[in-house]
């Protein structure tokens, strides 16, 4: 098992900065990759950015040039530094370990980014 603790999230004027962290505990040994998702009301879930245990990483093309997934391996977390951000990032957004044989979600952090 692996558990997910998200945190950073909160509101922002747009234009603004966040950034979101993920700790991971448990089996963590077998995750082989990262990423953040978001889902905002009534719309499906969507990938934000993904990290491999490598260090390659992928974006959304609404986040490129904006958002930055890093990853701390001593510290066993994840983070996603949000620049630039706009009203259409609001949205709870979720981290995610993909395992060897399964996926884990974290409980989620709202963003809401509004004047």
């Amino acid at each position: 098992q692996v558990q997910l603790v998200e945190s950073g999230g909160g509101l922002v004027q747009p234009g603004g900065s966040l950034r979101l962290s993920c700790a991971a505990s448990g089996s963590i040994f077998s995750i082989y990759a990262m990423g953040w998702y978001r889902q905002a009301p009534g719309k499906q879930r969507e990938l934000v950015a993904g990290i491999t245990s490598g260090g390659m990483t992928n974006y959304a093309d609404s986040v490129k040039g904006r958002f930055t997934i890093s990853r701390d391996n001593a510290k066993n977390t994840v983070y996603l530094q949000m620049n630039s951000l706009k009203p259409e990032d609001t949205a709870v957004y979720y981290c995610k370990a993909d395992g060897t044989s399964r996926g884990y979600w974290g409980q989620g952090t709202q963003v809401t980014v509004s004047s």
